[in-house]
């Protein structure tokens, strides 16, 4: 065992705080799950009252996702400049503020306003609590950690989706947004007395105080103190943020960010247009919301499925393989025959499969990029898997107005899925025992075979 705090975290057993840690993520990530859904359930109220048509509605469903995207961004490298906790703290302040003021509003600027406010909060807090997780586990648990931080969101979109439904029974559609206010202003005071600063952080940024503040952090987890700083040498200290496009890290950063956006508009294909599907069966709406539950179910399910799986499976080839699987559970889903059991079933699998594939995708962009970048990096890929989701229902939207079919429509998208494999089976990961405590560097690109090779 080494006196550098990071090996120690690495090499020790989870604490019970280390495992707190791990569960406020989820709790944190299951926000953006709710929000998405709440959203969804509140908009028919929104549209009854202000007599606003579905395309001015649709409008104001993109706005948290163009929030997110830039939140994701532009914050992302913010929690690697002054700090995961600070970061978190801040975007759950801003997240309570935009949905708190969504309920003063009397139009649809305003609202868009502040839809894109709370989106920010979002996506910069989705970035940083990646980098939370992997920070706090171990090495074996790593990928698990992270696994499981990504179910919050289908976790929050099941409960947020079953409470939004009970609030609405008596209330009209500003209830939704008060509890979710609600919510996330509970969730600022359990960040900031169970999360501490990333001891990962500390040692690579070495800010003042940074050895008192470890040690108070690795008492708390029930680890030895660290009698030093870890020595970093001029070439380390010059690192910044932007590395993910520098040469090291270019190619990584482009194949991570490309698999995670065409995979994420198969994903949201599912999410976004099963109910109108659903309904355009001749299903009451609230069987068409059941439907789009169970969807959340499966994907819980296959998150904490394939969070397991990685502790014995390396986490790339786990992705690919589920990734191919939604692309196959998607185009089938375009053929499944008009019985609410069966669809309730095949999108239960699809929801399994395309949640998996994120939760690999997070694992695999919290092991791709070194601690100085692991926020930032992790909030450019979700910032452009952003840009999918928004695409995706757009998409799919233009082929059904064009004539297509369901079946070919549902073909169409499950492609993303199929490409994103494609892509991602040309990023190369060390296996899981060759990966060291605090690796600068866990991947890299895969070199294109040659004219004529396989």
């Amino acid at each position: 065992m080494t006196n550098d705090p990071r090996d120690v975290i690495a090499l020790s057993p989870m604490s019970r705080l280390q495992m707190a840690v791990v569960g406020t993520t989820i709790a944190l990530n299951a926000l953006d799950g709710f929000d998405i859904l709440s959203i969804s359930f509140a908009s028919p109220g929104i549209a009854a009252e202000w007599g606003i048509d579905r395309a001015a509605l649709g409008i104001v469903l993109s706005m948290e996702l163009i929030g997110m995207a830039i939140g994701s961004i532009v914050l992302g490298s913010v929690a690697d400049k002054i700090g995961r906790r600070p970061t978190i703290l801040g975007c759950l302040a801003v997240m309570a503020s935009g949905m708190l003021m969504a309920t003063t509003v009397n139009g649809l600027v305003d609202l868009s306003i502040w839809r894109i406010v709370t989106g920010l909060g979002i996506g910069g807090m989705l970035a940083a609590i990646n980098a939370v997780a992997a920070e706090f586990s171990n090495t074996q648990r790593r990928h698990l950690s992270v696994s499981l931080m990504s179910i919050g969101y289908p976790a929050g979109a099941v409960v947020g989706g079953i409470v939004a439904a009970q609030l609405l029974q008596g209330n009209d559609w500003r209830s939704v947004f008060y509890f979710g206010a609600a919510i996330t202003a509970v969730l600022i005071p359990v960040t900031y007395f169970v999360i501490p600063e990333s001891v990962h952080w500390l040692a690579r940024k070495q800010p003042t105080g940074a050895l008192d503040k470890i040690n108070r952090a690795m008492a708390r987890m029930g680890h030895p103190a660290a009698t030093t700083l870890p020595e970093m040498d001029a070439g380390v200290r010059k690192r910044s943020v932007g590395d993910i496009f520098g040469p090291g890290l270019v190619a990584v950063t482009a194949l991570v960010a490309l698999a995670y956006f065409f995979h994420i508009t198969t994903f949201y294909f599912i999410l976004k247009w099963v109910p109108k599907i659903v309904a355009d069966f001749g299903f009451a709406a609230s069987s068409a919301a059941g439907v789009l539950v169970w969807t959340n179910v499966g994907g819980a399910l296959g998150g904490t499925v394939l969070g397991f799986l990685t502790l014995r499976f390396g986490v790339k080839g786990l992705t690919i393989v589920v990734m191919v699987l939604s692309s196959v559970m998607v185009a089938l889903f375009g053929r499944t025959p008009p019985d609410l059991q069966r669809l309730s079933l095949i999108c239960a699998a699809a929801g399994f499969c395309t949640n998996a594939a994120i939760v690999g995708m997070y694992a695999i962009v919290a092991q791709a990029f070194p601690t100085h970048v692991r926020a930032s990096g992790t909030g450019f890929v979700i910032g452009i898997g952003r840009g999918g989701s928004v695409l995706a229902p757009i998409i799919a939207g233009f082929l059904f107005t064009a004539g297509y079919p369901l079946p070919t429509v549902a073909l169409t998208m499950s492609l993303g899925s199929l490409i994103a494999a494609g892509i991602l089976s040309f990023l190369t990961l060390e296996t899981d025992q060759t990966v060291t405590a605090r690796p600068e560097r866990h991947v890299r690109a895969a070199p294109m075979p040659a004219p004529g090779r396989s």
